[in-house]
């Protein structure tokens, strides 16, 4: 059996004149979660339907559980599962006859299908909905009724496209809890998401995508260490920020247009600090807000991408 439950090499996309993936490579070792991150349009949602044979693709070579996505379809369709990006129940049934209505479409008994549906009706803390139409769900219960309809056939591989957009922060971290007990029970999991953060606390791996090629990955800590040491983050107005930004040419300074601040990567904090507020000083532009941190995955995105990440990221075809 290959180390790898999921083996992309040289993936390239086109509609028409526009070409979404332009070579991507990604593996995924069993029992092991990749977080798929990148800004919008990078190519993340197309990379996934394509992984789950929803879409064709141009060249390249794809394999999940060990089996040709162009050549075996149907079999690539027997060991995955897949939560898109919006709920996708049937919002007339109750949550339990959607899930066994499922698992009826799995081809299981009726009796597997009903012991199923029960299992994963208490795994995602619905059996006091469980009679009650989907359409009444609230968000986040949608959503833990779409990953277990996703789950029904005990799939080893599992694709998560940006399962927690939308939801409350209460939710999200619940929803968090389910996919970190999926990949303790051995699942192989492909997450694309908006949330640094999330993937940040659930990956085992993180690649970034951008322009349709992987150009970075590694775990959280490895690309974290590629943006450097601490940061000194200074805020200014909105005036003060144009001014500011004009002294300051060095590539690894980032500035961020939309909330006015300038990052600087510091390699002694204190007497790169004073450097930098005795330039300020000198010009007599005064500073809103200061803060020194360690390097985070926005860090990772900004400086990897070029883009400011904001909440919008992600959703969408991309």
């Amino acid at each position: 059996m290959s180390k790898y439950a999921i083996s992309v090499k040289n993936l390239t996309k086109a509609y028409k004149d526009n070409q979404v993936l332009k070579g991507v490579n990604l593996q995924v070792e069993h029992g092991t979660m990749l977080a798929l991150l990148g800004p919008n349009g990078a190519g993340k949602t197309t990379t996934v339907r394509i992984l789950s044979t929803l879409l064709t693709y141009d060249g390249g070579t794809v394999q999940v559980g060990g089996y040709d996505n162009k050549t075996q379809p149907d079999k690539v369709r027997g060991v995955i599962g897949l939560t898109g990006q919006s709920a996708a129940v049937d919002e007339l049934l109750t949550g339990r006859e959607n899930l066994v209505m499922m698992g009826r479409l799995y081809r299981l008994t009726k009796q597997s299908a009903e012991q199923r549906a029960d299992e994963l009706l208490a795994d995602f803390d619905l059996v006091a909905a469980a009679n009650r139409a989907a359409k009444t769900y609230s968000g986040g219960m949608r959503r833990r009724l779409d990953l277990a309809v996703s789950l029904i056939a005990t799939p080893p591989i599992i694709f998560l496209d940006e399962p927690t957009t939308g939801l409350d922060p209460r939710s999200r971290i619940a929803m968090w809890d389910i996919i970190n007990n999926l990949k303790k029970a051995g699942a192989t999991i492909l997450l694309t998401t908006q949330y640094l953060e999330e993937a940040d606390k659930l990956a085992d791996q993180i690649a970034v995508i951008d322009g349709g090629k992987v150009i970075a990955k590694g775990t959280s800590e490895e690309l974290k260490n590629k943006v450097g040491n601490d940061r000194l983050l200074l805020t200014f107005t909105a005036a003060t920020y144009k001014k500011a930004a004009t002294l300051f040419t060095d590539a690894s300074v980032q500035k961020n247009d939309r909330d006015y601040v300038i990052s600087f990567a510091l390699t002694d904090s204190v007497k790169d600090t004073r450097q930098v507020l005795d330039t300020l000083a000198k010009q007599k532009i005064p500073v809103q807000a200061m803060d020194i941190h360690k390097p985070t995955l926005d860090d990772v995105f900004l400086s990897i991408t070029g883009k400011v990440r904001t909440d919008a990221e992600g959703v969408g075809e991309n």
